[in-house]
């Protein structure tokens, strides 16, 4: 399938434009028997592309992650303070990597040693365009504490650092209950030895 080809946009209308937007799409597209689809109306929460990134000290096999409170999760229904990786909003013309490296640094007081690329993923590709651009970045956790955040942005944050094997363990027993937070979480399980070699820090 092929999107130039394969889908037809009969209308694309913003239906609410606030903090974020909702685009109301009339659609159809082929369908995997060779036909089209009949019209199909959805609307789609455009939030923009975001950057994540899981900060890790490969000396004392630590990682650092953020503490927030989140309506979404309230409207949940959930305990609304979640623990995050640091993430923010790629505006226009800016570069993930610049994005990556001041939300680090707003959001923890850290200054990344080296960060690596790790890979895209949407998030909720059923009702929603963001795209997140997953980071890992090298600090000296024991430079890392304290509370951070814009004020003018509504930010309260605290900074929690905890050795990897604990938050992978809060990821199997639910206190860490974020998408992005645990995927990236399991990425470092499952690379942590490769990273580790490429900083040429020895396995703990």
């Amino acid at each position: 399938m092929d999107a130039k080809t394969d889908v037809e946009i009969i209308a694309r209308d913003t239906v609410f434009q606030g903090y974020f937007r909702v685009d109301r799409y009339r659609l159809r597209h082929r369908t995997f028997a060779g036909g089209w689809t009949q019209e199909i109306v959805r609307e789609v929460f455009e939030r923009g592309h975001a950057v994540v990134v899981l900060l890790y000290d490969p000396e004392r096999d630590a990682v650092a992650l953020i503490e927030q409170f989140r309506p979404g999760a309230l409207a949940a229904g959930w305990h609304p303070w979640l623990i995050e990786c640091v993430a923010g909003i790629i505006e226009e013309g800016e570069h993930p990597d610049d994005v990556a490296r001041r939300e680090t640094n707003e959001e923890t007081g850290a200054d990344p040693i080296d960060i690596v690329p790790v890979g895209n993923y949407l998030v909720t590709a059923g009702g929603s365009s963001e795209s997140c651009r997953l980071y890992c970045a090298r600090v000296d956790s024991s430079r890392v504490e304290g509370l951070h955040g814009l004020a003018h942005e509504g930010e309260d944050i605290k900074v929690l650092v905890l050795p990897a094997a604990e938050a992978l363990a809060m990821c199997r027993d639910g206190r860490v209950n974020n998408a992005m937070a645990v995927l990236a979480l399991q990425w470092l399980a499952l690379e942590k030895a490769d990273l580790r070699r490429r900083w040429g820090v020895a396995a703990p």
